[in-house]
């Protein structure tokens, strides 16, 4: 039944049936329908996700800049105006077992990427004690393979005591599916959240890799929040997937705890099974981004890889359009972002940087 809202002198909100409205229409001037991306913001404001199917509804119903302005209205309420930044490092590099189908790293496509077994220390330390130097605010090891074995996660264990000796910088890893006794160790190091990417939905997992499971992957989530450490898990979209798989993803991922939901744009590699994937559009992007806003109010939706691929006006709007975090740098193998042209970015757009920030060159 439709609704209608009406704001008395003190500003509260009720909603009236259409049928009883006709009661209260001389009661203030004020009012106007109730309609559905109305009741969906006003639940997602009071961190009340949508459902998967409630979000599809706006999908159909809304253009590009009322689902933004709504969901930046909820951004700004549930994550207030602070960007959320961090930066990676390929702490290993290639020789990956898995054949995930947009992969540079894997065994079955030949790239031609670089290949080496662990990052040297020096060089670790000297791009952390960078990006500390600018402020970034979180940093993250990530690691080709399945997994870290268990001879290496000593040595990743090691380096993060160095690095959290010489930075300020609040530790993350991407080692694969670790056991709980390997996430221990790592929180024990200093690590205190780990990202492990869905991908996609699990219904579409099985169509782009097929030598790991989606259950695999909520394993090690679900052990890593049990050492206590924070979860970063989102995915790709781009890869063939409906809007609906990618609503899915961000349902999923929330539920399993991820409180960090990184949205990549698939940028197709040469020589694997994705390189001619056709590019979904800058308006998909945007909608994808605002839709998850509703979907998953409470979690940091973090623009990372496939953004340098964007216009600045697109890349403005989805950044005033619900995402609140942003991966800054360079990336895993496709190159990332300037960091001073980041932070400008940012303070256009109406955010603010913490306090650590340096824009610098």
């Amino acid at each position: 039944m439709p609704f209608y809202r009406i704001t008395n002198i003190k500003n509260v909100n009720y909603e009236f049936p259409i049928t009883q409205c006709t009661k209260f229409a001389g009661l203030n001037k004020n009012y106007r329908p109730m309609n559905l991306l109305d009741k969906i913001k006003q639940r997602a404001l009071q961190g009340i996700p949508a459902t998967v199917e409630e979000a599809m509804q706006l999908h159909e119903s809304y253009t590009l800049d009322e689902l933004c302005d709504a969901a930046d209205e909820v951004r700004a309420a549930r994550e207030g105006n602070v960007i959320d930044t961090c930066s990676i490092v390929n702490a290993r590099s290639g020789r990956c077992p898995e054949n995930c189908k947009w992969c540079a790293q894997s065994i079955h496509h030949k790239t031609g990427v670089e290949e080496y077994d662990i990052i040297p220390e020096k060089e670790l330390l000297d791009i952390a004690c960078a990006y500390n130097n600018h402020g970034v605010k979180r940093f993250s090891l990530v690691t080709s393979g399945r997994k870290v074995t268990a001879d290496k996660i000593d040595r990743f264990c090691d380096l993060y005591r160095k690095v959290a000796e010489k930075t300020n910088l609040y530790l993350c890893a991407s080692m694969g599916l670790l056991s709980k006794n390997e996430l221990q160790k790592l929180k024990d190091a200093g690590v205190k959240r780990y990202h492990c990417n869905l991908e996609t939905s699990s219904s579409y997992f099985p169509e782009l890799c097929t030598t790991h499971t989606y259950e695999d992957k909520l394993r090690t989530i679900r052990a890593a929040l049990e050492v206590g450490m924070e979860v970063c898990s989102g995915g790709i979209i781009g890869m063939g997937e409906t809007m609906r798989h990618r609503l899915e993803l961000a349902q999923e991922a929330r539920q399993a705890g991820a409180t960090s939901i990184p949205i990549n744009v698939l940028s197709p590699i040469k020589g694997t099974p994705l390189e001619n994937q056709p590019l979904i559009s800058e308006e998909e992007i945007a909608r994808t981004v605002a839709l998850m806003r509703f979907v998953a109010p409470d979690c940091t939706l973090r623009f990372a890889g496939g953004r340098a691929r964007m216009s600045q006006k697109m890349t403005e709007r989805i950044l005033r359009g619900g995402m609140n975090g942003a991966m800054i740098g360079d990336l895993l193998t496709t190159s990332g972002n300037n960091v001073k042209q980041d932070y400008e970015l940012f303070t256009a757009t109406g955010y603010t940087l913490p306090d650590s920030t340096q824009i610098s060159e």
